[in-house]
């Protein structure tokens, strides 16, 4: 009997942070673009229910804080890749791991991209009881919602075999 190639499946996930991240970057700025062509300022479409699409210009760097402020955004975006190439602990592999990490990345690269271009981020998604929000900010919030489930799932693994 041969072992199975464990490899194979190792850099499958190693291939998916890259392509996770790249995907979230261009359906961001695909969407901002569209939205900018479709919207202009103080227009709000309604979509379904509380849903409505409202173009927002957002000089802050989440949910309008810290207005003007871009060399925390060129910070985070550095301690994500630090964190990812440096950190060598188990929660960042497996499949949650680098899919956590390809969403937040992504994200962050969207919204990095339009602050260094235009000095604000473009936000278009408005549900009326939450600040607007775009693609790049939803791809962050479910990457850290991911990684937080993969950290807890490896706790409860050490947990039990220790």
């Amino acid at each position: 009997m041969s072992k199975p190639d464990h490899r194979r499946g190792d850099w499958a996930e190693r291939l998916l942070f890259p392509l996770v991240a790249l995907f979230i970057v261009i359906a961001d700025q695909l969407t901002k673009l569209w939205m900018v062509s479709l919207l202009f300022p103080h227009k709000v479409i309604p979509v379904l229910g509380s849903l409505r699409l409202a173009l927002v210009y957002n000089k802050g760097v989440a949910f309008g804080l810290f207005a003007d402020q871009t060399y925390i955004s060129v910070a985070v975006f550095l301690a994500l890749v630090l964190i990812f190439v440096f950190y060598r602990s188990r929660l960042f592999y497996g499949l949650w791991g680098h899919l956590a990490f390809g969403l937040i990345l992504g994200g962050a690269v969207g919204n990095l991209i339009d602050r260094l271009r235009f000095g604000y981020v473009t936000d278009f998604v408005d549900l009326g009881f939450w600040p607007v929000f775009n693609l790049a900010d939803s791809a962050v919030t479910v990457g850290v919602s991911l990684l937080a489930y993969s950290m807890y799932s490896f706790a409860k693994r050490q947990t039990r075999r220790g």
